[in-house]
């Protein structure tokens, strides 16, 4: 018991985070409770180091597996906490909600010329809820038991319901509201094919499930999915994402369209193994290819810049699905598909920070002029949109290099062309972002950036760039 209470370490950590996040955020006054996301930052940081170093192997009768893909999941998972918790140090309002700040604290209104100041601790809520959805996502990449993946899905999903929501108003209400709803849906879902399975094995830890074969099976699996695929906003449980993310802030945006997605993804891959008899894989292909075009075809007539990235993230959900979809066949899909969910998360966050660096500009015209006024947000901003793209130097690069390797390694070169036919397609929506930035006109906006997220910003544009450079150099010393 005691080897399986060490090897959940770093889960341990950051949920002990939470814990003690919210007990130091009850005595401090409202707006000034940096010290909880501090401690978020230390105990993030601690459970990286711990997964790195820590035991591998099965816990808790084999319910739960820490292998490559579980410390992966778990050091990005943690990375993506550190970054978003730095990013919501520059404001109090991190949710977007109307809230009137201290000139110590933060920075302008978001909303709300006379807005009274508010009483809630919303830096401590913003701290506490990324944390245990971080718990969450960790989870579901070990897990080896449809029980505690469900408990997972729950885990990973509802804090981030009560996150959008934290502004308050009626925009956050709405982005709330879809994500609960399809939350709810989508969980019972994954609950019933729990159940079916469950009744069909008589148990539900993966090594059970091996042996079924027929249509019954194939229904639970599909069910189960079900609740996988609406964390990781996949189509067809995708309704939620351009709502959600663009009734947040950019801040808010960032953890939902990144935190719980890195779990549900390894876990849509343990589950494409778990039963061999179910074509889990085609229909995963199917979904992959859905999520990659539909994402980019809705893309292409946004203006508003966090509709647009929600819909960019559910096409590149449909690239990731593709390595999942080719678990069976060949051994580059693992890697692959956790090379790339580390280099997505490195340059989805890095085009996030942008927008939180300039929480007003929100709308394609609004980005003119930036190259002239903010000349490193704007090559941080080239660098992040261009790596969505999947173009060098940035690391992302190295991720589509990757899918399409294992899709002719895996005999599914037509997926491969359909990842390249789509990610030529998004060159159109990203480059109507970037011709404003470098446009010769006057800015439209002359708003002083957030500190912290113009530095995040940077940071994570350099390390897009340098990791794509070592991934080419290592090789070669």
């Amino acid at each position: 018991m005691t080897a399986d209470v060490l090897t959940l370490a770093p889960e341990a950590l950051v949920a002990l985070g939470a814990v003690l996040g919210l007990a130091v955020g009850t005595w401090l006054p409202p707006g000034r409770e940096g010290a909880v996301r501090g401690l978020g930052v230390l105990f993030a940081v601690a459970a990286a180091v711990v997964a790195v170093v820590g035991p591998r192997g099965p816990a808790f009768d084999g319910t739960y597996l820490v292998d490559t893909a579980t410390t992966v999941v778990r050091v990005v998972v943690a990375g993506a906490v550190v970054v978003t918790l730095v990013l919501a140090g520059d404001r109090p309002d991190v949710s977007g909600g109307p809230r009137l700040t201290s000139g110590g604290s933060g920075g302008p209104r978001l909303t709300g010329d006379e807005a009274e100041p508010t009483t809630a601790r919303v830096d401590t809520a913003f701290a506490v809820l990324l944390q245990l959805s971080a718990v969450g996502a960790m989870l579901l990449g070990g897990a080896t038991d449809l029980l505690l993946l469900a408990a997972a899905v729950l885990l990973a999903g509802l804090p981030l319901a009560a996150l959008a929501g934290l502004g308050r108003d009626g925009r956050a209400t709405e982005a709330a509201l879809k994500y609960f709803l399809s939350s709810a849906l989508f969980g019972l879902l994954a609950l019933t094919g729990t159940t079916l399975l469950l009744g069909l094995a008589g148990a539900t830890a993966y090594p059970a499930l091996a042996g079924l074969t027929g249509p019954a099976p194939a229904v639970g699996m599909i069910l189960v999915l079900a609740g996988l695929l609406m964390a990781a906003g996949a189509v067809p449980a995708h309704f939620w994402v351009p709502d959600a993310v663009d009734g947040t802030s950019p801040v808010t945006g960032a953890v939902l369209t990144t935190t719980a997605k890195i779990g549900a993804l390894v876990a849509v891959w343990r589950l494409a193994l778990a039963v061999p008899a179910v074509p889990t894989p085609l229909l995963v292909a199917i979904l992959a290819v859905a999520s990659m075009t539909l994402g980019n075809l809705a893309a292409f007539a946004q203006t508003s810049l966090r509709r647009l990235l929600a819909y960019s993230t559910v096409s590149q959900v449909g690239y990731l699905l593709v390595p999942v979809a080719l678990a069976r066949d060949t051994g580059l899909a693992l890697p692959t598909l956790l090379g790339y969910l580390a280099a997505y998360t490195v340059t989805n966050l890095a085009v996030f920070a942008v927008l939180a660096a300039r929480p007003h500009a929100l709308e394609i015209g609004e980005q003119r002029g930036l190259a002239r006024r903010h000349p490193g947000l704007a090559v941080a901003l080239a660098v992040g949109l261009l790596g969505l793209v999947g173009t060098p130097p940035t690391i992302v690069f190295a991720g589509k290099l990757g899918v399409l390797t294992a899709a002719l390694d895996g005999g599914a070169a037509w997926l491969g062309v359909v990842v390249v036919v789509n990610s030529i397609a998004s060159l159109v929506y990203y480059l109507r972002w970037i011709a404003p930035v470098f446009s010769a006109g006057d800015p439209v906006l002359r708003d002083p950036v957030a500190p912290r997220a113009r530095v995040v910003a940077l940071g994570l544009a350099v390390l897009s760039v340098v990791g794509s450079v070592a991934l080419v150099l290592v090789p070669t010393l």
